[in-house]
């Protein structure tokens, strides 16, 4: 893509710095783990899988334990948390034997990364997820939607204005703001998004990846498991920001070296899905959820015959999953399902 002196809209140019094909991101290097830009849940300790794995299971159950169902994941990372997943999932031979194992990945290089570590696993890798099939399809999307490009608009006195980016040579870049017409957005979205904002702050992807999600739930059932750092409050903000070596950095400097991210709004998310009357949602934390799910007694009892030193490191592991200043606070863990399923393991506690 030919960057030069010219006006992208936010979401054209996070879309060009992540996933280019040639300067992106994702497209070029491996970001996860110490040698690359931040570590994820599974990449912190195997528990965390283990324990996705068995709500797996439960919620399976509840939607009658279909002889044949889909378990999809959405950027799979490293393939680390499907490995842990499958190999969790043998020790319930009815469930395993039942699913379609399947991922949905933009990056080749990610990719073939997965595709080494999974190797030994019966594993489909799906371009578009509407090619499914009639099966119920139980979605997982951990740390998946905040790396979608969003697009950014701010309310002033004379109305709305959208955020551009503007390339002045390469490797150059500036904001620049445009006046934007919401309303039409609007009409496009069939959604109100501007009620009560001063910010808008939303990833058009997102929507359209919801859309099609919540159309598969109610045709097909199954359900999806969101686990992303994000905000509850009804009033938008702006959370835009870059990151590079587990710092954060700004987002016009190295474009296509660093990670562009934002907190997902998980209110917005939950009106969007508000849309589908077949469907709800219901929203936690992942410190509520991990807890309820046993993470803790099971850490204890991996440890039982651990030296102190790794005892004592699954459980600094396990902390930074959980601690209210950590992860346990920041990270939303959301599950939208049929109505009908009145399901909530995980979820129970208020």
């Amino acid at each position: 893509m030919k960057t030069n002196n010219r006006d992208l809209p936010l979401d054209q140019f996070i879309e060009f710095a992540l996933y280019d094909k040639v300067d992106g991101y994702y497209m070029k290097k491996n970001p996860f783990g110490k040698e690359g830009d931040f570590i994820t849940a599974p990449n912190i300790t195997r528990v965390f899988s283990e324990i996705i794995a068995i709500w797996i299971v439960t919620f399976w159950k509840s939607l009658g334990s279909p002889k044949k169902f889909n378990l999809l994941e959405f950027g799979a990372g490293n393939g680390e948390m499907m490995k842990v997943i499958i190999e969790t999932l043998k020790n319930f031979p009815e469930c395993f034997h039942n699913c379609n194992f399947q991922i949905h990945e933009k990056s080749e290089l990610l990719k073939k990364k997965q595709q080494l570590n999974l190797r030994s696993e019966k594993i489909i890798w799906i371009e578009d997820i509407n090619t499914n099939n009639s099966y119920p399809t139980i979605f997982l999307a951990n740390e998946f939607f905040d790396a979608l490009p969003i697009k950014q608009f701010f309310k002033k006195k004379e109305g709305w204005f959208e955020r551009f980016v503007n390339f002045k040579e390469k490797g150059e870049a500036e904001f620049k703001e445009q006046p934007a017409n919401i309303k039409k957005i609007e009409q496009n979205l069939n959604f109100a998004i501007s009620k009560e904002q001063e910010i808008i702050e939303y990833s058009p992807g997102s929507f359209e990846y919801l859309k099609n999600i919540c159309n598969l739930i109610k045709k097909n059932d199954g359900g999806i498991l969101i686990i992303d750092y994000g905000y509850l409050d009804i009033k938008m903000r702006e959370t835009l920001q870059a990151i590079k070596n587990h710092k954060y950095s700004n987002i016009l400097e190295n474009i296509g070296e660093t990670d562009i991210t934002y907190n997902i709004n998980f209110d917005l998310f939950k009106k969007f899905t508000n849309q589908f009357d077949e469907l709800s949602s219901i929203i936690s934390n992942h410190k509520k959820f991990l807890t309820s799910m046993g993470i803790v007694q099971r850490a204890e009892i991996i440890s039982e015959n651990l030296p102190f030193s790794e005892k004592s490191d699954l459980f600094y592991r396990i902390r930074r999953l959980i601690d209210e200043k950590q992860m346990g606070e920041l990270f939303k863990v959301m599950l939208i399902k049929k109505k009908k399923n009145k399901f909530k393991t995980g979820f129970e506690i208020d």
